[in-house]
């Protein structure tokens, strides 16, 4: 390696052309600062991160543990529906249940209705990808050319809109619940829209423009799945209808898990629920029309409320909790073995 003042010109020599210039940055003259770990320092670092992560870690669990929540499993409750389900010749007959549950307290503030599925695995390659974006987003595409096969066309050439195993697969139970105040049955107001993420309302889905949404899906037909063609899944609400219905918007974003929620509903605080859902018997109502048989799942409908934290997952703050633990009792080990280390030296030098 030359030296670096090997470019510096000497006195009556001329200035090398590939001489960097002689300044402390392309010199490497630089004031640099490297920093001494002693124990003190390394002690401090890892007991003040465990006590960080601890504190954190109690906090979260603390605030999870508030969150009031009833799930309930009405899989094996609704059996004859499954039953019908299992041929799939039978999608155009409607089966109905209902599941009785009891709130012995008062569920206070914001509550949301959330349905559950067990076993079923969104996170395979094919399914995620089983989707084209730009019709969703109300482009005129050529579907075949995307990732939706099977589910792209009809064997008389009528495209499917959506299409994608993931919109075909769509969560389409109806669940409605019922307040049961001195033998009558008063309905809990539930609210259909709000519960997407804004960027996919707004951002990832539009509808085609046109005068009207059945104009606008003219010369398309609903998946296979489907009991209704998109621009009529909330004939209540002509805005939430097409690609920007909120119930299509919650499962297009797929699970990394095979056991999984997603929004459904929340509850409209007005009358008898302005402060939440006061205890006493309740019913959920259910339309069964999706099937879990084939592939051993289940089936949940979930009351919960919310935490500045987040809903009922203790993961985080477990995950707080272990870390700082391990940080804490590193820093002992290290204290530990500076002593044992100092006497011995101590020893030695005596």
């Amino acid at each position: 390696m030359k030296n670096k003042t090997s470019c510096l010109p000497r006195e009556g020599e001329a200035r090398p052309s590939r001489c960097p210039d002689n300044s402390a940055f392309k010199q490497q003259r630089l004031p640099a600062w490297k920093p001494q770990l002693t124990i003190v320092t390394v002690l401090c670092s890892f007991f003040l991160t465990g006590l960080f992560c601890l504190s954190v870690g109690v906090c979260l669990i603390l605030s999870t543990n508030s969150v009031r929540e009833i799930q309930i499993d009405y899989s094996e409750k609704c059996s004859d529906c499954s039953k019908l389900r299992e041929n799939s010749s039978n999608w155009n007959k409607e089966c109905h249940c209902s599941v009785n549950f009891t709130l012995k307290e008062d569920i206070l503030g914001d509550v949301f209705m959330y349905y559950g599925l067990q076993n079923f695995y969104q996170n395979h390659r094919r399914y995620v990808i089983s989707r084209s974006d730009a019709q969703l987003l109300g482009r005129k595409v050529n579907i075949q050319k995307s990732y939706c096969a099977p589910f792209t066309t009809y064997q008389n050439g009528t495209p499917m809109a959506p299409c994608g195993a993931i919109a075909n697969s769509m969560f389409n139970d109806t669940i409605d619940l019922f307040y049961n105040l001195n033998s009558s049955l008063i309905q809990v107001p539930l609210l259909k829209t709000g519960n997407s993420w804004w960027t996919d309302k707004n951002v990832k889905f539009r509808n085609p423009k046109s005068y009207n949404l059945s104009s606008a899906f003219a010369g398309t037909a609903r998946p296979p799945s489907w009991q209704k063609p998109v621009y009529l899944l909330d004939e209540e609400d002509e805005r939430n209808n097409g690609y920007v219905n909120d119930d299509f918007v919650v499962w297009m974003r797929v699970s990394a898990f095979a056991t999984f929620r997603n929004l459904y509903r929340r509850v409209r605080r007005t009358r008898q629920f302005v402060d939440g859902l006061p205890a006493g018997n309740y019913t959920f109502h259910i339309s069964y029309n999706f099937p879990v048989t084939k592939f051993k799942g289940r089936k949940y409908a979930i009351l919960s409320t919310v935490v500045w934290s987040g809903g009922s997952n203790p993961f985080l703050g477990i995950a707080y909790v272990v870390s700082g633990t391990a940080a804490a009792l590193t820093g002992f080990v290290i204290a530990a073995i500076h002593l044992k280390l100092r006497k011995k030296k101590t020893y030695f030098q005596k």
